[in-house]
């Protein structure tokens, strides 16, 4: 019988462990600093854990787009409706926030825009090229949707050369029907091996959370499917429900349990795993490059990325 554990959602049952001291004045300060340049960020609107973390560094995850998302995703706060149209000018606005707060490592995210005729592309490319004038110096991750599987639209992305490529799993296959019904884990895997044929220069990374569900068993099914699909970074986090709107947690996985998966995981041939219960997908991400290119070695005599 596959363990799948049993609903714990109840505030008073959360471990010790999946909890964070936040410390206000570092939230202040970059959250006002945001505010100023109209700009949003990932950390805020989907109630991160490490926000008061990296904002202290100063770090952030930048939310393209708007902070209306076109999905319904039940683990997600991030509102959902029908969004704005785009802003012309948010690019150049995030890379002067970026140079602002003297960033090295630029993270850029967006909600989902199935609204839009190229779903967000070009905007992705566009705030890239942006950062790239202004901070010739930094790298940059960018955290995509799924552009419903579109090859085209992931490339217009990837020709400007992001140093890091992430498109989060978020969950195991057998959920995504109940967590996110207008997605596919097909899709969003075959996402990931577009970005890894494209180059091997980028770096291709994932990530999924704990506790929606899920058994040991498809937990090890699916980090041997990132494995295929030509990840070499992974993340792995317990779901901490945002609010009561968002669907409860079925499980608190412990910290040996998050050890055991990232084992799993190199098994698997997951060269890097970021693995603990307030892991999330951009936690630690310019260390974790830093990393991926001190041990990297480039391309096999069959292609493969070494």
């Amino acid at each position: 019988m596959k363990d799948r554990g049993q609903a714990c959602s109840c505030p008073e049952r959360i471990p010790s462990w999946a909890k964070k001291n936040k410390r206000l004045k570092d939230l202040h300060l970059t959250k006002t600093g945001l505010r100023t340049l109209s700009l949003a960020s990932v950390c805020e609107e989907a109630r991160c854990p490490n926000i008061a973390e990296c904002f202290a560094r100063p770090t952030a995850t930048f939310l393209i787009l708007g902070d209306i998302c076109t999905r319904g995703c039940r683990f997600c706060s991030i509102r959902k409706g029908v969004p704005a149209p785009p802003d012309p000018r948010e690019g150049e606005r995030l890379a002067q926030a970026a140079a602002t707060m003297g960033l090295k490592h630029v993270v850029i995210t967006s909600v989902t825009r199935d609204d839009l005729p190229d779903q967000g592309a070009a905007a992705f490319a566009g705030t890239i090229r942006a950062i790239r004038k202004l901070l010739p110096g930094a790298t940059v991750e960018v955290l995509i949707p799924d552009f419903s599987g579109r090859t085209d639209l992931i490339e217009t992305v990837l020709r400007e050369r992001p140093e890091v490529f992430n498109h989060n799993v978020e969950t195991v296959g057998r959920l995504y029907g109940s967590i996110r019904p207008q997605a596919s884990l097909k899709t969003s895997l075959a996402v990931l091996r577009t970005a890894r044929e494209y180059s091997c220069d980028t770096v291709v990374k994932s990530g999924f959370m704990l506790g929606l569900g899920e058994s040991k068993e498809e937990v090890a099914e699916l980090l041997e499917a990132l494995s295929r699909s030509g990840c070499e970074v992974v993340t792995m986090g317990q779901y901490l429900q945002p609010t009561a709107a968002q669907v409860p947690v079925s499980r608190y996985w412990s910290p040996e349990d998050f050890k055991r998966f990232s084992d799993i995981a190199k098994n698997a041939g997951i060269r890097y795993v970021i693995s603990g219960p307030l892991v999330r997908s951009s936690y630690q991400a310019k260390e974790v490059l830093e990393e991926v290119r001190r041990n990297r070695i480039g391309v096999g005599k069959d292609g493969t990325c070494l």
